[in-house]
């Protein structure tokens, strides 16, 4: 059986990523420690640590362990919040990273399932693509939300899951209207809010202009997709992006959308790695097959008047 003060020292020096720091906290000596943890690991038949430099870090099976751990812990305090005062509570946690420039439209379409039920907790973070990828090698994360695919080699084992493809629009100000001017016209007349050319979009953008032989007017290039949304909404000219990013703007009236950009599409990936313990939320949210089922049905295309 389940030796739960073992599962405790393991839980300290989970939590503290070191192993003195743990022993002094519980009051016990650093080799009396390690030994209980040494005997959980046999227990379990997995080792719960790895060790980087001076800091101990978790496994799979230790972020497992530390998962159902903490919800242990939990389970207890709820038992006694129960016996005292009739509420109980059990959650499980999925643990999302997403690019930082990322929209947030979108972020919160994908976990939408989960955010109405009472036993999940959702923790979302943001930051880099090689920050999130470092994390999720190191378990701290679930799954990785990027519209930029990373490379795989075998020394970088990532699965990338994609989740759905997206239109690329032009987008104006809501007062503007569609006029019949060609897309040749409305790029060369119009001053232009594009996002970075670091981004897949901008890429795209790129080569459209390039094939149509035209140079667009640019007034801003902006790399976040927050950043962008905002300048859309008080930009005069047009903004190149997907709508799903300005979905409340263009549901208001404050945006709206002019054409959308032939052949110009933004994919969403959904990056994990193999895992013996995959966490069953994340597979729930992939066999929605997202891409498919979460998408609003798209209203028939705005097209352009072709050129003369």
């Amino acid at each position: 059986m389940l030796n739960y003060h073992h599962l405790r020292y393991f839980w300290a020096v989970a939590r503290e990523g070191h192993l003195t720091r743990a022993a002094e906290q519980l009051h016990i000596s650093q080799s009396a420690l390690s030994i209980q943890i040494k005997q959980l690991e046999e227990s379990l038949g997995h080792p719960l640590f790895e060790r980087r430099g001076r800091r101990l870090m978790l496994t799979e099976a230790g972020r497992i362990a530390l998962d159902h751990a903490e919800t242990i812990f939990a389970t207890g305090e709820s038992l006694v919040g129960w016996l005292k005062g009739g509420k109980s509570t059990q959650r499980h946690v999925l643990r999302v990273g997403a690019l930082a420039t990322l929209s947030r439209n979108f972020q919160l379409e994908f976990v939408h399932p989960l955010i109405v039920r009472d036993d999940v907790e959702l923790v979302l973070q943001s930051g880099t693509l090689a920050s999130l990828l470092e994390s999720l090698e190191a378990h701290q994360l679930d799954v990785v939300l990027t519209n930029n695919a990373p490379l795989r080699d075998a020394a970088t084992p990532w699965v990338s899951h994609e989740i759905a493809n997206q239109p690329v629009s032009l987008v104006g100000h809501g007062r503007m209207a569609p006029d019949g001017r060609t897309l040749v016209e409305l790029l060369t007349q119009e001053r232009l809010v594009l996002p970075a050319v670091e981004t897949t979009i901008r890429a795209g953008f790129d080569a459209l202009v390039d094939r149509l032989g035209v140079v667009p007017r640019i007034a801003f290039e902006v790399e976040d997709m927050a950043m962008l949304r905002l300048v859309a909404r008080e930009h005069q000219g047009l903004a190149v992006v997907p709508p799903i990013v300005v979905k409340d703007e263009l549901d208001r009236g404050e945006l709206v959308e002019i054409g959308q950009l032939p052949e110009l599409k933004e994919t969403f990936f959904a990056i994990t790695r193999p895992r013996r313990f995959p966490n069953p939320l994340l597979d729930e949210l992939l066999a929605t097959e997202f891409g498919r089922e979460k998408t609003p049905p798209q209203e028939p295309k705005r097209r352009f008047r072709k050129s003369r």
